[in-house]
């Protein structure tokens, strides 16, 4: 396996995390210092800031200090194009899915949940049964 295959497995494993994925959206817009990218997301502080060094560490963001505050940024705007790029992919996936679970339901079934007692009402999932 090559260098660059195991490095981009890495910067993956980083982006897994949706309160990452926020991050990188909200610094899309431009640098921001770190308690005001916590007010935005509604996150604490150290929160944030813990997941900032992840993402520094993998090149991802950096940081420049200004005095007390330190104003993280995009590393590389190629980051969010990809994010951007997943994001899309995974609308296309959604949209065809719908269209399909819609073309495939009988006009009855596309109006009204499933009355069924054994199926759940959220996915259509067989309920599990009482064990006790």
């Amino acid at each position: 396996m090559d260098e660059i295959t195991i490095l981009q497995a890495e910067v993956l494993k980083v982006l897994a995390s949706p309160r990452r994925l926020e991050i990188l959206h909200v610094l899309a817009d431009g640098p921001i210092e770190v308690g005001r990218l916590a007010a935005v997301l509604g996150a604490s502080q150290p929160n944030v800031s813990q997941h900032l060094a992840v993402m520094r560490t993998a090149g991802m963001v950096e940081a420049e200090r200004d005095g007390r505050e330190v104003r993280y940024s995009l590393a590389d705007a190629g980051v969010i194009q990809a994010c951007q790029i997943m994001r899309g992919v995974l609308e296309r996936r959604l949209s065809r899915l719908g269209q399909l679970a819609s073309a495939t339901q009988p006009a009855s079934e596309t109006t009204a949940p499933p009355t069924t007692p054994d199926v759940g009402p959220d996915l259509g999932i067989p309920a599990l049964a009482s064990t006790r």
